[in-house]
């Protein structure tokens, strides 16, 4: 079966009455994890953008916390995890100033963590590739944005 078109679902969803949709919202909570978080976010916290960014900041502190630092095999998956989860949450958003801020973030946690992450060189082409996708997202940002980000980068740039 061939999914239909964006262009032809927003059409038949401009049909139906609140109830018809509020129908279909709730049958699509039921299939996925994914799309139960996504319709989370649009009714509870897209309002709240903040407090959508410190509550996932807040999510990685406790994973990078549980994090198992025995073996670099280990903190390699369990980065990539968290990683998983902050670009989740960061296309639920679909606001590029979230997902700078929250890379940053991840980057910060990342450049600071022990055992040093510049021991490996998996975990560091991870960091350098997540640093070069702000930067491009950084340049097309507001003008004053852009300065306060750089100062950030700047600062979280390999010697």
């Amino acid at each position: 079966m061939k999914p239909a078109s964006v262009k032809e679902i927003k059409q038949e969803l401009g049909h139906l009455n609140n109830q018809e949709l509020m129908a279909i919202c709730l049958r699509l909570s039921k299939f996925k994890k994914e799309n139960k978080e996504l319709l989370t976010y649009l009714l509870f916290q897209s309002s709240d953008e903040a407090a959508f960014v410190e509550a996932v900041k807040q999510q990685m502190d406790e994973q990078f916390e549980q994090m198992n630092r025995n073996n670099f095999y280990y903190i390699k998956k369990s980065t990539r995890k968290i990683l998983r989860m902050l670009k989740k949450y960061a296309k639920y958003s679909a606001k590029k100033e979230t997902e700078v801020e929250l890379l940053l973030y991840f980057c910060e946690h990342l450049f600071s963590f022990t055992p040093s992450m510049k021991r490996d060189k998996a975990l560091r082409n991870l960091y350098e590739r997540q640093i070069l996708q702000v930067k491009k997202i950084v340049s097309s940002l507001h003008e004053d944005l852009q300065y306060d980000y750089e100062v950030e980068l700047q600062r979280l740039q390999l010697a």
